[in-house]
Parts: structure tokens; C-alpha cells; sequence
């Protein structure tokens, strides 16, 4: 008896003909658009520089993929929308994640699996596994390798923000934020907090306010306050900025959590300008009541010509209690089919309250709003499942240097104006998820894609705005290697 199934099966009805469906086709990738952004990687060393500073405490004996490896197949795992470790079970399959791991096409050499991935995530060694637990002394080295793994990490990215720019700006804007990151298990240090009604994280970032581009990601108990460690990131990204460009002028922007005495007499005492949201109190409400009955009276005379009615002030000589002089705060009072409002931030900008409020606050709708909201909706950013917070911490990292590269692409290509302003739902719709089968040779390695998909020219117009932005970057154009002798068809 032969139980052998075949491999193909029948469809009908759907047609005129009898469809059948075969399993013979050469292995095809799903993500062959990805290329595209490892050559920006590559050329600019983004993932090999990065893994070279990463410690590693595995036994050398024991290892069979790279750090660097490693880190490219979950940065790029996450780039594809598969953005768990168990993803790379089937992933590790994959021709072209062996082609972005910079390994040629090899079913007999896999990438590594999920739980190669998590081991590394956790900074995980074999060494000294015969001793109990409180007998081995390498857990001293793994945790140290955990926690100093943020701080590299964090430091990269700015570097990395720094030799990217073309030219030295002469503004930057430090949008920091907090933001929350709900838990569905028993992740350590995650905790319900009131105000989002959720059991959750609470981690701290910056981007820079021009861009989008990620400065800081530290993952931080669901219960804390919002400007815990906010000095301490903003010192450690102001310094390396002004070590950079001397003259720079900085700009930090962030909510009410933000607006602590210890932020604001930072700032102050480093020559930052500022704008925080401020919350209200007893104090201001008085004396803006004049300002909110002028516009109140306003709304009621022309409403049906005027739907939303704003009016920004200034309310001169405030000092907090906590405070050690006065500052200058500014007011929108605004009145809406919904009800009145008003909204206070604390500033040492010299712009009118409408310059300061309308004109440079709000914009935080773009940065960081924006950006946040692409890492959780585009990348999983928020899906930190792992139980222990450190390996979360590094989780958390991984996803913001993959953000990283998306703004890097679309500021290379930012005369593409299909990916110039294109969120990553979109880029991986478009330029990202193509299948194409991968066929190794012995001189090069073919990525044939179909001749009838529309976006061709689309990669062919990123390719040349990526070589060129390398070539800018690099300062004195220097020659860009080709992706590991992938072509593209």
C-alpha cells in the first residue's frame, strides 16, 4: 500500500477548468524589497558597527552564529512584520534573510531559530552550567553584558544620528515622550498604572524633532513617573551633540510628565531653550478667566461662522512653588462645539504665545506622535513578551534601530516622493514585500522578481538615491561595495 500523499491537489468549480495546485516551484521569498535597505545598511556599516560593540558572553565553543548575524536577522525579521522570535522558525528558511545575514543561499545552513534568538536576547551562556546557580560567577559577566548592551545601544544611535547628517545643522529639537507599552503576562517590573488603566510598561524616548530619528529608548517600569532618567538621557545625548557641532543650537519639547523642576533647571542650566506642556492649576485658571470669558462670549455671538474659536496668552511673573525664579508660561484658550479648554507650557522661547504654542509645540503631533505610533503599529515595538526586563530593554532597542533605518532610507531617498514621506505599513506594501525566487550560482546570486511587478522602477529610483546618499555621507564619495553580489532581475 502506498501512503505516500501527492503534491499537488485539485480545485474546482472556481473556473472553467479544473485548477490544480502543485508544490514544485523553486523556493521564493516574500521580502525581496528589503535589499534595498540592507544596502543602505551595509554601506554604511549601520548593523556590523553596532554588533562589534555588543558583549557577547557565549561560550566560543558553543557558537555558531555571529552577534552580527544574530542582530541582522531579528532587525530585519522585524522589518518584514514578523517581529517574534518564533517567527524565525520558519524565517531561517528563508534564501534572502540568508542573503541580508550575508550568507549565500544554502538549505543545508539555517539561520538560527527562535530559541538561538532568545538565548541571545537574554545574554545566555552554557559556561559554568554544571554549578548550582549561586555557584556560577559568569552570571555576574551576563549581567553585566545585559545592561551594558542598553547603554551601547543607546549611545549608537546618536553617533549614528551624528555621521549621518550631510551637513551640521544649525537647530536640533530634542522631542522627548513617554509612552506606554501594555503587558499580557508576567514580564518583571511591568505594573498597573492609573492614569492608562492597564498593566504596562513605561519606556523614555527621544527622537530628533526634524526627522524622526530615534536618540534614546529605555524601557522603564510601568509605574513610574514620565521624566524619571529624562536627565540623564538628555545629558548624555546633549553632550555628545555639542561634542559634535559646538554651535548647535538645542531645543528640548516634551508633555506635562516632563515638566518637572529637574528638567526645566536642566535646561536652563546647560542653554537649552525649552517648551513643556505645563498642567493647570488655581493659579493660571484665574489668570487666564478673562481671556476664557472673552472667548466664550466671542463663541457665542459666532459660532455658526467660527466652530472652533482659539486666543493665546502669556501669563507674566508665574512662579511655582518649586521654582527658584519665574517663567515665562503661555495659554491657548480655546472654545469648541465640545466645550472650552485651556492649555498651558512652561517656555523660554521669545516667540509670541502663538509662535511658541501653535507655531513649535503642536508639532509634536508629527514628532514624536508620529513615530511612535509607526514603531507599535509598523514594527511591534510594543510587543515585549519576554519575562525577564533587561532582555525587554534590549527588545525595545532592537526595534528602534530598525526604525532607525527606515528614517534613514526615507532621507535618502527623499526626492522619491513615493518613499519620502511613506509610514512603514506603506513601504513594506510597496517596496518591501515582493517575492521573487533566489537562484545561487557559483559567480553571483540571482534575485528574479516578476516582470510584471509595478513597482521596478520604484526600487530602481530608491537604489540610485540610496548610492548617492552613501556617497554623501561618506564624505569624498567613497566607493560603495554591491550587496553581496546580489542582482537583481
Amino acid at each position: 500500500m502506498n501512503d505516500q500523499r501527492p503534491d499537488y491537489f485539485t480545485l474546482s468549480g472556481l473556473a472553467p477548468q479544473p485548477i490544480r495546485v502543485a508544490f514544485d516551484a523553486p523556493p521564493i521569498t516574500a521580502d525581496a524589497g528589503l535589499l534595498a535597505v540592507r544596502v543602505l545598511d551595509k554601506s554604511l556599516g549601520v548593523r556590523a558597527g553596532l554588533a562589534a560593540l555588543l558583549p557577547d558572553p557565549r561560550s566560543r565553543k558553543y557558537i555558531t552564529h555571529s552577534k552580527e548575524a544574530l542582530f541582522t536577522q531579528a532587525v530585519y525579521q522585524i522589518r518584514a512584520g514578523a517581529p517574534d522570535h518564533n517567527d524565525a522558525n520558519s524565517l531561517r528558511h528563508d534564501p534572502l534573510f540568508q542573503i541580508l545575514a550575508d550568507l549565500a543561499p544554502d538549505p543545508e545552513r539555517l539561520l538560527a531559530s527562535g530559541s538561538t534568538q532568545a538565548r541571545f536576547q537574554y545574554a545566555f551562556t552554557r559556561r559554568q552550567a554544571e554549578l548550582p546557580p549561586e555557584e556560577r560567577p559568569v552570571l555576574l559577566e551576563v549581567r553585566k553584558a545585559q545592561t551594558d548592551r542598553l547603554k551601547i545601544v543607546n549611545s549608537y544611535l546618536v553617533d549614528l544620528f551624528i555621521r549621518t547628517r550631510r551637513t551640521p545643522p544649525v537647530e536640533v529639537v530634542l522631542d522627548i515622550d513617554a509612552t506606554d507599552d501594555p503587558t499580557h503576562g508576567a514580564q518583571t517590573l511591568s505594573g498597573y498604572h492609573g492614569y492608562y488603566g492597564q498593566h504596562q510598561y513605561l519606556p523614555l524616548l527621544v527622537y530628533g524633532g526634524s526627522s524622526g530619528f530615534p536618540l534614546a529608548a529605555w524601557l522603564r517600569p510601568g509605574t513610574v513617573h514620565a521624566s524619571l532618567g529624562a536627565v540623564e538621557v538628555l545629558t548624555t545625548i546633549v553632550t555628545a551633540l555639542r561634542a559634535a557641532w559646538p554651535g548647535v543650537r538645542i531645543v528640548v519639547r516634551g508633555d506635562t510628565g516632563l515638566a518637572v523642576p529637574a528638567v526645566i533647571d536642566f535646561c536652563e542650566g546647560h542653554n537649552l531653550s525649552y517648551a513643556l506642556g505645563y498642567g493647570t492649576n488655581a493659579v493660571l485658571e484665574r489668570a487666564t478667566a478673562q481671556a476664557l470669558a472673552d472667548v466664550e462670549l466671542y463663541y457665542a455671538c459666532y459660532r455658526h461662522r467660527e466652530p472652533h474659536v482659539q486666543r493665546f496668552e502669556e501669563v507674566r511673573g508665574y512662579q511655582a512653588g518649586s521654582w527658584p525664579h519665574p517663567r515665562r508660561v503661555v495659554c491657548k484658550v480655546e472654545r469648541t462645539p465640545q466645550g472650552s479648554q485651556r492649555r498651558f507650557v512652561v517656555t523660554n522661547l521669545t516667540a509670541t504665545p502663538e509662535g511658541v504654542y501653535r507655531g513649535f509645540y503642536v508639532q509634536r503631533g508629527a514628532v514624536p506622535e508620529q513615530p511612535l505610533g509607526e514603531m507599535k503599529n509598523g514594527l511591534g515595538a510594543d510587543r515585549l513578551s519576554a519575562c525577564g526586563f533587561c532582555a525587554n530593554a534590549f527588545r525595545l532597542l532592537v526595534h528602534t534601530v530598525a526604525y532607525a533605518l527606515v528614517v534613514l532610507l526615507r532621507e535618502a531617498a527623499a526626492a522619491v516622493a513615493e518613499v519620502a514621506t511613506a509610514r512603514v505599513s506603506t513601504l513594506r506594501g510597496r517596496l518591501w514585500k515582493v517575492g521573487a525566487v533566489v537562484v545561487a550560482g557559483a559567480r553571483q546570486i540571482c534575485v528574479r522578481v516578476s516582470a510584471g511587478w509595478p513597482g521596478q522602477e520604484l526600487w530602481r529610483r530608491v537604489q540610485a538615491a540610496v548610492t548617492a546618499f552613501v556617497g554623501q555621507v561618506l564624505a569624498g564619495g567613497v566607493a560603495v561595495a554591491p550587496p553581496c553580489g546580489v542582482v537583481a532581475i
